[in-house]
């Protein structure tokens, strides 16, 4: 498995705009085990989003998804930046 977490800065308040855009895709994606979408308490613009899928292919093969490209360009505009990035290995646990 492939496992992504990732800091995304909002523009100044649009954090809930942001987390809106991102939770509103809701269509299937092949592969995709979790997709969850978080506020950080600790920062009034940031979300961390935690995935997981079957390879890092999928996740690669995701991004050119219609539905996707339609959430990242309806995103782009009040995205303010990125944060930390981390790739891991899961090997399990609840709901994968």
């Amino acid at each position: 498995m492939y496992g992504l977490i990732g800091k995304m800065l909002a523009a100044p308040g649009k954090r809930e705009e942001l987390l809106a855009i991102l939770l509103d895709n809701n269509a299937p994606m092949p592969g995709c085990r979790s997709y969850t979408v978080a506020r950080d308490p600790a920062s009034e613009t940031g979300i961390w989003v935690t995935e997981v899928w079957d390879s890092q292919a999928e996740h690669q093969a995701s991004l050119l998804l219609p539905h996707v490209q339609a959430m990242i360009a309806k995103a782009r505009p009040i995205i303010a930046g990125f944060g930390e990035r981390f790739e891991t290995e899961p090997l399990g646990g609840v709901g994968l």
